[in-house]
């Protein structure tokens, strides 16, 4: 199906929509595939091969635990956290594993194989599930690819995915791959960016559904920065990061009763850390794009609530409009990364996911704060044009350094590229367009060691104790 607004910002667990989500949404379309096959009765014994980057950074990353929940039936946006630590807790306690929810078998975290050093042709994030029978004959086998925020792509079916997606977009009114086209759309239609994506999304949808489903999303995005402000104590992982977040929070509520707009920042901080900290902590979040990326489109569009001019004596019904406009801009720039480019830090570094999400974020800002549509594109292209060149090097393989500050350093960037753009009007020399092929082609000539691997950059400088 054409990428919608709805794949760009789905619900999952921490801490990484590439190393975590995907592998898990893989794992449990393995499972299912093997339940219906008829074929469960026979099974005997499983091997589960990650190769490069799912490998490298894996234990960092919850990947091996993420694949084990799906290899039971549980999928990442619908599994609680609370089932996430009483399911791992009585693998780890018992050695079995409960395959697609109905045969016992011994496996574990260690049973898994690991190949860092291989990387399959499709993407550095390969993963391959092989079920045999008493014989060591093979009963189901299948390969898969996690992409980037939570998509998975089956080895073999990459050029038929590819087809669907080209004939999905056929249905939509609008189609668009780039900003020129998304720009000629609002131009032809005198409609915004979020409009346009709001056309192409009542496609499949009612418009009542979209907006009950974005607000939900915010809901989500609500919750996840509630529960990390009631978490206190060291991240897990071993690096011992200190989680800030509640601790910023007691301070901001004694310095700041009323949203002072001079604490704007303070508070754009706070909503990334929180989100990005609760992420690390394996709890639920919303990929946007990406989990590694999931804490600035929050902290933005809570920004756009309570500092935007003229949100002052918004009622709800207007903070709601506000939070759905927001996020169908954001999702209409995020397609054309997905579509041009990548938002996978294993395949192009952070550019592409804290880069995108700044981007995404920038121009959902510049929408609600009345941007025209050439003030978007332009908000969104400045925003990702000085994330170019951004490397993933997370140390010891864990999405909490350098990734949680990040969020919010990229949050900040992406309030000032809005209000840069609003500024101007709309006119600019650097494309959106060029920057996402500039992103794409920056990605491809970076060094693996920058893309996930934590095998340079800070991940090999910084001493881990």
């Amino acid at each position: 199906m054409a990428v919608g607004v709805f794949d760009l910002f789905s619900i999952g667990i921490g801490p990484s929509s590439s190393h975590t989500v995907g592998p898990m949404r893989a794992a449990a379309v393995f499972a299912e595939e093997l339940k219906s096959s008829g074929a469960l009765d026979r099974v005997a014994s499983l091997r589960v091969d990650l190769y490069g980057s799912l490998a490298a950074t894996g234990h960092g990353h919850g990947t091996m635990t993420a694949i084990l929940l799906g290899l039971e039936g549980f999928h990442p946006e619908l599994i609680l956290p609370d089932e996430v630590e009483e399911r791992l807790a009585a693998i780890n306690e018992s050695g079995m594993l409960q395959l697609a929810g109905a045969v016992a078998m011994p496996y574990g975290v260690k049973d898994m194989v690991l190949r860092p050093l291989t990387i399959l042709p499709r993407h550095t994030n390969g993963m391959t599930f092989t079920i045999f029978d008493a014989g060591d004959e093979i009963l189901h086998t299948a390969t898969f690819f996690s992409v980037g925020g939570g998509f998975i792509v089956r080895e073999g079916e990459e050029d038929a995915a590819q087809q669907e997606l080209e004939e999905s977009k056929k249905e939509l009114p609008l189609p668009f791959r780039t900003a020129a086209e998304l720009l000629e759309h609002c131009r032809l239609k005198g409609l915004s960016i979020g409009d346009i994506m709001l056309v192409n999304e009542k496609a499949s949808r009612s418009e009542d559904e979209i907006r009950k489903g974005l607000l939900h999303i915010w809901s989500v995005m609500e919750a996840c920065v509630q529960t990390s402000l009631k978490r206190d104590g060291l991240l897990p992982g071993g690096l011992k990061v200190r989680r800030r977040a509640p601790d910023w929070h007691d301070r901001l509520l004694k310095e700041d009763k009323d949203h002072d707009p001079k604490y704007w920042q303070e508070w754009v901080n706070l909503i990334a850390l929180a989100v990005n900290e609760e992420n690390a902590s394996g709890g639920r979040v919303v990929t946007a794009p990406t989990n590694g990326a999931a804490g600035i489109i929050p902290a933005v569009l809570y920004y756009a609530l309570h500092f935007a001019p003229g949100m002052e004596n918004a009622t709800q019904q207007d903070r709601d409009d506000v939070v759905v406009r927001f996020l169908l801009a954001a999702g209409a720039v995020g397609v054309l990364y997905k579509e041009q480019a990548s938002i996978s830090g294993a395949e192009v570094g952070c550019q592409g996911e804290v880069g995108s999400a700044s981007s995404m974020a920038a121009a959902g800002l510049a929408e609600v704060m009345g941007g025209s549509p050439a003030q978007v594109e332009n908000a969104a292209e400045i925003a990702m044009e000085h994330n170019l060149g951004l490397t993933c090097d997370p140390i010891g393989g864990l999405v909490q350094v350098p990734c949680i500050e990040r969020n919010a350093i990229a949050a900040a960037k992406a309030i000032n590229a809005a209000k840069m753009a609003l500024w101007g009007d709309g006119s600019h020399r650097v494309s959106l367009d060029e920057v996402i092929v500039t992103m794409r082609e920056t990605g491809r000539d970076m060094s693996s060691k920058y893309k996930e691997t934590a095998m340079g950059g800070l991940a090999v400088n910084v001493a881990v104790c």
